[in-house]
């Protein structure tokens, strides 16, 4: 009896095993649709989070490849490209990345917590985001950190939000005080659709309080594993079944688009919760049909 049970035991675990090897070293493509009565046409982006130096093929060419099939207006980085405290060499990945991608797209970059994090260290890992960055704006990419972007074509605007590190503290829910993305970003635009790219969904409120009409983030990574009904089990401050873990959520009339991210750090875990390319289609919708 004791050798059966030992023998499902392992077989459950080699089974646990295979699904997180299989779902780290791949991605799914999901697509949202959203109607707006603010943009003046039909607009495509592709929303990528927490690569955190994953490659899909050599020198990711399988996500490139998917990433041209789908023809996007342009691309929206929602952090954690890189992960901090790697080496020089594998934060290479993000900056080759990024290179292929501005050749064909205009590439809007949002910070995540990795590069806010090593980007007030000192030494060997200062010089590493130092570089990265440099590298960007050489590729024609200008970090949103605080800053935002007009797209008159569409009556689009983006703006990048970096928040100071408590914000992602863990366990604790550090608190947003009343008037602090005022500070940072200024005030929203509200004759065009505001899309916020923000790091960290759990401000999500403050986000919708703002102004923001659209925002996308990350950093949960799925929840690490997914289980059918509970959803994600493990948000990066160590909560478990965090509320806003992927998807698409609302908030009277803001939406907020977290992507699962596409990578792993510390801990290489994606069970049931593959990688995510997110696909953002934007539709004008008239007055008369809201």
């Amino acid at each position: 009896m004791i050798s059966v049970i030992l023998a499902v035991m392992v077989s459950i675990i080699l089974f646990f095993l295979l699904v997180m090897y299989y779902d780290c070293h791949r991605f799914v493509t999901v697509t949202y649709d959203i109607e707006s009565e603010k943009i003046t046409g039909e607009y495509t982006f592709v929303l990528l989070s927490d690569l955190h130096n994953k490659t899909f093929g050599e020198k990711n060419e399988k996500l490139l490849a998917q990433i041209k099939a789908l023809s996007p207006d342009a691309v929206l980085v929602a952090g954690d490209m890189l992960t901090a405290f790697d080496n020089a060499e594998k934060c290479k990945v993000a900056a080759e990345l990024m290179k292929e991608l501005a050749a064909d797209y205009p590439v809007y970059y949002g910070m995540g917590n990795h590069e806010h994090r090593i980007g007030l260290c000192q030494g060997e890992f200062r010089e590493i985001y130092d570089a990265y960055i440099e590298k960007l704006y050489q590729f024609g990419i200008e970090p949103l950190i605080n800053e935002s972007v007009y797209l008159p074509s569409a009556n689009i605007n983006i703006s990048g939000l970096q928040v100071d590190r408590c914000y992602y503290r863990k366990v604790r829910k550090y608190p947003m005080p009343e008037g602090y993305m005022e500070r940072l970003l200024g005030a929203p635009r509200k004759d065009s659709l505001q899309i916020l790219i923000a790091h960290n969904p759990d401000y999500f409120t403050d986000y919708a309080k703002w102004g923001a009409d659209l925002t996308v983030s990350g950093h949960v990574h799925g929840g690490l594993m997914r289980l059918p009904f509970l959803g994600g089990v493990m948000s990066p401050k160590l909560t478990l079944f965090p509320a806003y873990d992927g998807g698409r959520y609302e908030q009277d009339r803001s939406v907020m688009i977290v992507s699962r991210g596409l990578g792993t750090h510390t801990l290489p875990i994606r069970i049931f919760n593959p990688g995510e390319l997110a696909v953002l289609r934007l539709h004008p919708v008239s007055h008369r049909q809201i």
